[in-house]
């Protein structure tokens, strides 16, 4: 488990920064580039109309949209939870993450309620079990 820890003002700054840039290496240099392309052939031809680099982002969504609706592989993206690990298993993981995490509050914060979660989660196997008995 991957845990990002953002500390203040500095962290936030961070983060809205590195956004920046990637927005910027992304989506604004493919744009300007696709803007510069069509201005130079805008500029042979005369009768088509050069573009802003608002346009350009535009045109430069197009090509990208295009690409991935006429490529042969699909994209396929599944988000779902980690299965297979048994309660003893976790348990490990958890006591594992707890010997390297002995100084941070909020892993050690994170630890504690999953623990909580788990205690509450055999409590309630416990007593589905009693009733099933009686």
């Amino acid at each position: 488990m991957n845990v990002i820890k953002i500390n203040g003002i500095k962290g936030i700054a961070t983060i809205v920064m590195a956004g920046c840039c990637l927005f910027a290496g992304f989506v604004v240099f493919p744009g300007w580039v696709a803007m510069n392309i069509w201005n130079y052939f805008a500029s042979l031809t005369l009768t088509i109309p050069s573009i802003g680099l608002i346009q350009g982002v535009l045109l430069w969504g197009i090509m990208i949209a295009l690409y991935f609706i006429t490529r042969k592989e699909r994209l396929v993206i599944c988000v779902k939870s980690p299965q297979g690990l048994s309660e003893e298993e976790l348990k490990s993981v958890f006591a594992e993450m707890k010997k390297r995490a002995q100084d941070d509050t909020f892993v050690q914060a994170m630890m504690k309620a999953r623990e909580t979660e788990l205690k509450l989660k055999e409590t309630e196997n416990i007593e589905d079990k009693k009733t099933e008995i009686k």
